[in-house]
C-alpha cells in the first residue's frame, strides 16, 4: 500500500517495474563477450561489445519473452543482425521506436526501453580511440598492436563487431 506522498514507479498500485528483458539481454550480452575473452571486462570496448549485443538481443526479441532455452536458438539471428553488411544503425532506430509507440500505446512506462534507449545514447555519444583500418594497405593491421594510425570511432562501431565475434567464438 502507497503512503500519502508516496508514487508508483509505473502509474499502478504500487508495484515496482523491474526491467527484466533488458537485465536479461545485458547478461546475455556480457556471457557472451567473456566467453570469447576478447578484451578485459572493465574496458570501455568491452562495454560497447555488451551494450551493442544487448540491443542486438533486446530488440530482436519480437515476441517479449527472453527464454533461457532459446538463447543458442537465436546466436543465427544475431550473427545475421551484426554482419558487417547489415544496417545494424537504422535496424536499432527503428525498432526503438516501433517499442516507444507500442509503450506510449499502452500508456505504462516501459523501464526496459528506458535502459535500451540509455545504451544506445552512450554507443552513439562515445568515441573510441581505434585503429584506422581505412589507412592501412589492404586494411591489415600494423605489426605493433599500438602502432599505426587511430581514429575517433563512435562506440558502437568498435562494439558491433566484437559482439559478432563473440558470437561467433561461443
Amino acid at each position: 500500500m502507497l503512503h500519502r506522498g508516496e508514487e508508483s514507479t509505473d502509474g499502478s498500485d504500487g508495484e515496482l517495474t523491474v526491467p527484466m528483458a533488458w537485465l536479461y539481454a545485458e547478461y546475455i550480452a556480457d556471457e557472451l563477450l567473456r566467453t570469447g575473452d576478447l578484451m578485459p571486462p572493465t574496458s570501455f570496448e568491452f562495454r560497447a561489445g555488451r551494450d551493442a549485443l544487448a540491443l542486438t538481443v533486446f530488440l530482436s526479441d519480437t515476441d517479449g519473452e527472453l527464454s533461457g532455452i532459446r538463447v543458442v536458438t537465436q546466436l543465427e539471428t544475431w550473427l545475421s543482425l551484426t554482419a558487417y553488411d547489415q544496417p545494424w544503425q537504422e535496424w536499432v532506430r527503428e525498432r526503438l521506436a516501433e517499442l516507444a509507440c507500442a509503450a506510449a500505446e499502452a500508456g505504462r512506462p516501459a523501464p526496459d526501453l528506458d535502459l535500451a534507449d540509455e545504451a544506445w545514447r552512450w554507443l552513439q555519444e562515445t568515441e573510441l580511440l581505434a585503429p584506422d583500418l581505412n589507412a592501412v594497405p589492404g586494411g591489415a593491421p600494423v605489426v605493433g598492436e599500438d602502432e599505426g594510425p587511430k581514429v575517433w570511432t563512435p562506440a558502437w562501431q568498435l562494439g558491433l563487431p566484437l559482439g559478432h565475434l563473440a558470437i561467433h567464438l561461443f
